[in-house]
């Protein structure tokens, strides 16, 4: 009897890994495709080729700022200063090829060193200043990088960038968005980076248990310098990519960004605690929150009401990762 009830808990338990494992891997993917079956059957305008494109040309920028935040959430940590650094990197690509005339090129290079090296402040101030979480050193970075947003140009918008700079975010190969190829290239490279490189590895580890990585060896600090730096470059990234789209930088540009950046991450799957998430998780995230946002348009929901949707869709996501991390535990 006692062996029979031992073999019948085993079997719950198996199941139970089961359908965890199904959920993480698959879950999000899963909901994405019942969202639009729902939505192609609500309006007839949602399933058109021009749509399709189009939602994919209003995920990019998202897209981009998730895989800035989905590398600090790996190590179990946080970024909140990805839009606001979107929004200096691109006022000061503004400020120098447009206000200073000295081109595209140059402008495009200061809008990718700003973004790394705020990031790269960040980093430091994690590690060198043993601040407790990054909570408290990106919250404070999100303000410092808005304020210099709003400061170098009096809170003046910038406009008149030059072609090239406007065909990285609104130009098109075909009917395919270049920004969304872009956003293709840079998942692609991460996914290799994360996968395949002994620093993806590192990273991955961290977020596990930060202790065990420190006493297995591992550089723990250089580490987190280096996520945030690369954070901070993404966030310029999507700052080159925003400014092409609508050929104006303002200071204001981003703002609340870094949240639906975080919600992407966690719908797609990552863990708030560390050690768990990808690349292609958090692309299926961002195109949830993406064809969630066309298709409440398309049914002509009130912006008020999305908010509220969107948000009880992110708290249903974070409900499910612990109630994941409950169940690692109990198998612990």
């Amino acid at each position: 009897m006692a062996e029979l009830q031992q073999n019948t808990e085993t079997a719950d338990t198996k199941s139970s890994s089961f359908y965890r494992d199904f959920l993480t891997k698959f879950g999000a993917l899963f909901g994405l495709l019942i969202l639009c079956i729902i939505l192609s059957f609500s309006t007839e305008y949602f399933f058109t080729v021009d749509n399709m494109f189009n939602i994919t040309r209003q995920a990019s920028i998202i897209a981009i700022l998730a895989l800035a935040v989905l590398l600090p959430i790996l190590t179990s940590g946080i970024d909140l200063s990805v839009g606001s650094l979107l929004a200096l990197s691109a006022m000061v690509m503004g400020v120098v090829s447009v206000n200073w005339g000295l081109g595209p090129v140059l402008g495009i290079i200061s809008c990718l060193a700003v973004g790394a090296f705020f990031g790269w402040l960040n980093g430091l101030a994690l590690t060198k200043l043993r601040l407790p979480h990054p909570f408290i050193s990106t919250l404070g970075m999100m303000n410092i990088a808005r304020g210099f947003a709003l400061i170098i140009t009096g809170a003046a918008p910038i406009a008149g960038f030059a072609f090239s700079i406007q065909y990285i975010g609104s130009g098109s190969i075909g009917p395919v968005p270049v920004s969304f190829l872009v956003v293709i290239f840079l998942y692609v490279a991460m996914h290799f980076f994360l996968t395949r490189t002994t620093i993806g590895t590192y990273i991955y580890a961290i977020g596990g248990n930060k202790e065990a990585a420190r006493l297995s060896g591992i550089n723990v600090d250089k580490i987190l310098i280096l996520v945030y730096t690369s954070s901070g470059l993404l966030a310029g990234v999507a700052g080159l990519v925003m400014v092409g789209r609508v050929d104006s930088a303002f200071p204001l540009a981003g703002m609340g960004y870094e949240l639906d950046a975080i919600a992407a991450v966690i719908i797609g799957g990552a863990s708030l605690f560390g050690g768990i998430g990808t690349v292609w998780g958090t692309m299926i995230g961002t195109l949830i929150i993406a064809v969630l946002r066309n298709g409440l348009n398309l049914l002509n929901v009130s912006s008020d009401l999305q908010m509220t949707i969107i948000g009880a869709v992110i708290i249903l996501a974070v409900y499910i990762d612990v109630l994941r991390q409950r169940g690692q535990t109990k198998e612990a």
